[in-house]
């Protein structure tokens, strides 16, 4: 049994900051991958940033230069600062975690909510 817990989502002026974390429990090992995704109204979820255990990195281009993703291999935690937010950032973000092996998982959080308005 996997879970994740979410935080970090809300209402934010534009030009402002944020930070999402996301920490896995349960039964889950050899973490690859972990990252976020988004969701906006209407529109496919696409993603916004991950980081493998080997610490590539991989940003979407919309916004490279404004978000950072960081990881915690210890505590099974993913990060994601967001600076210089915009309008168009408003989407519910969701937490993924990918693990490799003969048992490779895909797995998702629930999301949390990220409101960028004046």
């Amino acid at each position: 049994q996997v879970q994740f817990v979410e935080s970090g989502g809300g209402l934010v002026q534009p030009g402002g900051s944020l930070t999402l974390s996301c920490a896995a429990s349960g039964n889950i090992f050899s973490i690859y991958v972990m990252g976020w995704y988004r969701q906006a109204p209407g529109k496919q979820r696409e993603l916004v940033a991950s980081i493998t255990n080997g610490g590539r990195l991989s940003y979407a281009d919309s916004v490279k230069g404004r978000f950072t993703i960081s990881r915690d291999g210890a505590k099974k935690s993913v990060y994601l600062q967001m600076n210089s937010l915009k309008p168009e950032d408003t989407a519910v973000y969701y937490c993924n975690v990918v693990t490799s092996g003969l048992n490779a998982m895909n797995y998702w959080g629930k999301g949390t909510l990220v409101t960028v308005s004046s």
